[in-house]
């Protein structure tokens, strides 16, 4: 026992660390699976609401209501920051986690407070009150969302030993993709449970389906909420409150006393100040923030994983079996991540951004000749999984590694925020006009991505710098260095 007790205090606990972080990734769960849930929901949904609404329904507003969650985690993303700072870290994923719950609850049966005469349970026609009231529930997962996307890497980020910390913060994007994984899944397992034939299929999606796969998500978000409460605020954010005594006992169960004790006066050189001007390290280093944000969205991924299975349809696939081949694409996704994580803190950061550009702009320079030679089938298939594979090995994860550890101390929580909402605000625009510029042309939409595939390989290679093994606190020195150039 007396050796164990030695050890502990020489090591720390990796099974602590572990543990904190599993309950921390299940936030980047939830960010999958309400981003992803759209996905399996979105061709009914349109089937609902233009039979009630008509030629009022249009193209253009479709494209809104998929991606009105987006709006939601600008607003997310945005006041991150603030709530990462006055209610802590691990309070405000708790804040998320309650979002994400309504959310799930609102958009099952957006009628319930919104219909007169107390008939909160009966599903209703749609109607424009209807549409809005959905989109409303939308917008507030969304906020669950945007906050959990900065936070839940921020948290890990800051504690995470160094030399592991990008794998850990890789393993948050592990947690995204496996919850697209799983919402795929159970959209359709709901599908094909509905009826015993595609045509009465069709219209249980219709009636009740879509509903379904929302109040799904009701089930992680709570117990996410539940778990948050067994882990510890992080220590950088006690430094910051002033608990010094509290700070040093989680970094001492996670690193052991003595490198504990190295990193808490570390941590306290950086924070002589709480808080700086967000430019006090220069204005390099939002810029990179936020362009690593813009390209990790203008590459196009969210429109795979959005209407993946309409894209699927318009390739030849029936219903079904575009549903089906959206849990392959789930499964590839997941098994690219996990090459990220194995080779992140091995590899460094820009290597696998520039492999992962070089890949993503193959995959969609192909899509487009294919489109534009209206070629569709395997060969489809194939490079839309190359492009994905090369997106999940790089800039999937690597992003919020970056995004998590490049900003100082001082300025972490509000850089962090323009960095998220940034991210969202290039998912929006993205994601809301992918319906519209279909109906332009399929093939130059895709040629727009590639495009962007390529500039996002040549901003690494000119502006992000290599982070790989650096603590958190070397960034205030890096970005001041930078400054001097």
């Amino acid at each position: 026992m007396s050796n164990q007790n030695e050890q502990f205090k020489e090591n720390g606990s990796k099974a602590y660390l572990y543990g904190i972080c599993a309950v921390a990734v299940i936030g980047g769960l939830l960010f999958g699976y309400d981003t992803a849930v759209i996905s399996g929901a979105e061709q009914a949904l349109q089937e609902f609401f233009k039979s009630g609404l008509g030629d009022f329904y249009t193209t253009s507003l479709h494209g809104f209501v998929v991606s009105s969650a987006l709006i939601g985690c600008i607003i997310g993303g945005l006041i991150s920051g603030v709530m990462a700072t006055r209610l802590g870290r691990r309070n405000s994923l708790i804040l998320a986690s309650v979002l994400f719950f309504l959310s799930a609850l609102g958009s099952y049966m957006p009628e319930f407070l919104f219909r007169p005469n107390f008939e909160f349970f009966q599903p209703g026609e749609a109607t424009k009150g209807l549409m809005w009231a959905f989109i409303l529930y939308r917008i507030l997962g969304g906020i669950g969302v945007g906050m959990a996307s900065a936070i839940c890497p921020m948290y890990i980020a800051e504690v995470a030993p160094a030399q592991i910390r990008g794998t850990l913060v890789s393993c948050n994007q592990f947690a995204i993709i496996f919850g697209q994984l799983v919402v795929y899944f159970i959209n359709f397992l709901i599908r094909s449970g509905l009826a015993p034939t595609p045509e009465l299929i069709q219209v249980a999606m219709v009636n009740i389906g879509w509903r379904k796969m929302f109040v799904s998500e009701a089930f992680p978000a709570g117990a996410f909420g539940l778990l948050l409460l067994l882990v510890p605020k992080t220590p950088r954010y006690l430094v910051m409150r002033g608990n010094t005594r509290r700070a040093m006992e989680v970094l001492t169960r996670i690193n052991g006393e003595s490198r504990a004790s190295e990193i808490l006066q570390e941590i306290k050189d950086t924070m002589v100040e709480k808080k700086e001007k967000l430019f006090s390290y220069g204005v390099l280093v939002i810029v990179v923030g936020v362009l690593l944000s813009f390209f990790q969205q203008a590459v196009g991924i969210n429109v795979v994983l959005y209407y993946a299975p309409r894209i699927f349809q318009n390739m030849g696939s029936s219903g079904d079996a575009a549903m089906i081949q959206t849990v392959v694409m789930g499964v590839v996704n997941i098994c690219f991540t996990v090459v990220a994580i194995l080779t992140v803190d091995k590899w460094g950061r820009r290597k696998l951004l520039i492999t992962g550009s070089i890949g993503m702009a193959i995959g969609m320079i192909a899509l487009s000749i294919l489109s534009f030679c209206d070629v569709i089938g395997l060969a489809a298939l194939i490079f839309i999984i190359v492009y994905t594979a090369s997106f999940m090995m790089s800039w999937g994860p690597i992003c919020w590694v970056l995004i998590s550890e490049i900003f100082p101390n001082t300025i972490r929580g509000n850089a962090v925020a323009i960095a998220v909402a940034a991210q969202w605000i290039s998912n929006y625009i993205i994601s809301s006009t992918f319906p519209s510029l279909c109906e332009w042309s399929v093939g130059g939409t895709y040629l727009i991505y590639a495009t962007f595939s390529v500039l996002s390989a040549v901003f690494v290679l000119k502006m992000v710098p290599e982070t790989k093994g650096k603590t958190l606190e070397e960034m205030s020195a890096l970005w001041r260095s930078r400054m001097k150039k």
